[in-house]
């Protein structure tokens, strides 16, 4: 992030838990983040987080929303 600017479809578990915690008002941090990931939320090649994606299988994961 060379120029300071997030980009909600590529970010990086830090950075992911820094946007969530400033959007949703409840503190996240990074470990959080890990952990979702390893328990198989997806990533891209690089590690990066996208937020659509995130809170797809979020909604799925913890809603119990099937698809």
């Amino acid at each position: 992030m060379p120029d300071g600017k997030l980009n909600p479809l590529r970010l990086a578990p830090a950075d992911a838990a820094r946007l969530l915690s400033k959007a949703g008002g409840k503190p996240v941090d990074e470990r959080q983040i890990v952990e979702a990931v390893e328990a198989g939320a997806p990533v891209d090649n690089g590690g990066d987080l996208n937020l659509v994606h995130l809170g797809a299988w979020l909604l799925r994961e913890i809603g119990g929303f099937d698809r």
